[in-house]
């Protein structure tokens, strides 16, 4: 595994578009339609890109982009959706990063589990 990011997915409201890593294909369809909701929503409520990314420790991170010319793109919508979610999604975004560093990193379980409750 190389150390860089790893898209998880992302969504557009240029494009209209939602994109899953094929990578992640064995994820239950409840989370990855769950993951395509939040998304989708995110993008129609303030507008921009988001990703959600994995970074090398795997971390969930949410990024958001938008076009300089974009006027419709609400900055301080997006910083308060992102917070919004991160504290309601929170089981959803903690057992996808146990997923990731489970399946991807190797990294022992209990391990993981162990330093996240100190």
């Amino acid at each position: 595994m190389n150390q860089e990011t790893v898209v998880l997915c992302a969504s557009s409201s240029y494009e209209q578009k939602y994109y899953f890593n094929q990578q992640f294909a064995q994820l239950p369809a409840t989370i990855k339609d769950e993951l395509q909701i939040m998304c989708v929503l995110f993008t129609e409520d303030v507008g921009g890109v988001l990703e959600l990314v994995f970074d090398e420790d795997g971390t969930l991170l949410f990024n958001v982009q938008a076009d300089e010319e974009d006027i419709l793109y609400d900055e301080i919508g997006s910083a308060l959706k992102v917070k919004e979610l991160q504290r309601t999604k929170t089981e959803l975004l903690e057992a996808l990063e146990l997923y990731y560093k489970a399946f991807y990193l190797n990294e022992d379980i209990q391990n993981v589990i162990n330093h996240e409750r100190k």
